[in-house]
């Protein structure tokens, strides 16, 4: 089965209206930047986004908010973005804020077959209306589902042409456990290599899980910084 595609634009060629998708990174650390970017230009509609982070105005998952391609974001933090904002106090968006825990366990339970699991996370808030609570050893617990994604697309530091991942530092948070709970996954690379030139211990999502993957361009890396000293200070 062919794997490797050219681009962002022709990984995401049949993603279409109304759609549910996963965006991995962690805040705007590690985001599929191309795929965002093909996303806008595809401009596909009524989208529910599941993502870590809502990107920020200008930035991420921003640019589908400022073009009105959302019709559902859930999240854990929503960032400094006027847009959301403004959009959420007018009834244009439907909005699920969703404890950062939480959701990586619903990643998590979604890729294992997992369909539900108590948390006491987010007990006696909002988060908890409207679903089902019990008590485990003296302490209540909510009910939380898995997540049915059609996509889920991630962004790795490098990949091979089996569709096997490699992550740096803080971007498995999120990106490792959404790469194994879309219907189809597509993995954004910044380095691919031919098949048998990862070594297998470093490999943090087997290429079982990854149908299509493509090596990026461009990547803007906002808040990705190297910060230095002059030699001898």
């Amino acid at each position: 089965m062919r794997k490797v595609y050219k681009n962002a634009e022709e990984a995401l060629h049949d993603v279409t209206d109304k759609m549910t998708i996963m965006l991995g990174g962690f805040g705007l650390c590690c985001i599929p930047e191309n795929s965002i970017a093909a996303l806008v230009k595809k401009n596909v509609r009524e989208l529910t986004c599941i993502s870590n982070n809502a990107g920020v105005d200008d930035f991420g998952l921003g640019l589908l908010l400022k073009n009105h391609q959302i019709k559902k974001m859930i999240a854990s933090y929503v960032g400094e973005n006027a847009e959301f904002e403004r959009q959420l106090l007018h009834g244009e968006l439907e909005v699920e804020l969703i404890p950062q825990g939480t959701l990586a366990e619903r990643c998590r339970a979604t890729a294992a077959g997992i369909p539900a699991f108590f948390t006491p996370a987010g007990y006696g808030t909002e988060v908890a209306d409207g679903k089902e609570m019990r008590e485990f050893d003296g302490k209540m617990h909510i009910l939380e589902h898995r997540f049915h994604a059609d996509f889920a697309i991630v962004k790795a530091w490098k990949g091979d042409t089996n569709g096997n991942l490699i992550y740096r530092a803080a971007t498995r948070n999120f990106n490792l456990p959404m790469a194994g709970a879309g219907k189809i996954t597509i993995a954004e690379v910044e380095h691919l290599v031919p098949a048998g030139e990862l070594d297998p211990d470093q490999i943090h999502t087997p290429g079982i899980f990854v149908k299509r993957i493509f090596q990026g361009a461009h990547f803007e890396k906002r808040i990705e910084k190297i910060t230095v000293r002059e030699k001898g200070n």
